[in-house]
């Protein structure tokens, strides 16, 4: 199962705060907007997004169709195939990506109750 680019999306406090500690780490913006209260983050391969009243928890993020470094796959699994992959093996669902085509998004739990968001943008 590939489940595209990967990121972690913290739920943060005070978003300022936060990318200052994370830029002091290293870390450059390279997307979002601080107005909104969100903030993509590199250092490297590695990607951080800052949400700040947006999640409760933080989260797994995973992007069909993206590489690392948000660009577009040539050929990638549609993200309402990875959720019918899943149902068929059981595994419940917080929030489900509905039927179509383009842009859609769903979200399971780990066993520990972390969020795994599978969000897909093209």
């Amino acid at each position: 199962m590939q489940l595209g680019a990967f990121s972690l999306s913290l739920a943060v406090k005070d978003i300022a705060a936060s990318a200052a500690f994370y830029e002091k780490l290293g870390f450059a913006r390279s997307g979002g907007e601080i107005d909104q209260n969100w903030l993509i983050l590199r250092n490297g391969q590695t990607v951080l997004g800052l949400f700040q009243g947006m999640f409760e928890k933080n989260s797994l993020t995973f992007n069909p169709g993206w590489d690392q470094d948000a660009q577009q796959l040539d050929s990638f699994t549609d993200v309402r195939d990875l959720q019918r992959q899943l149902k068929d093996q059981g595994v419940p669902f917080v929030a489900e990506a509905g039927e179509g085509t383009g842009p859609a998004s769903f979200i399971v739990l780990d066993p520990d109750g972390n969020p795994v968001i599978v969000d897909q943008h093209i």
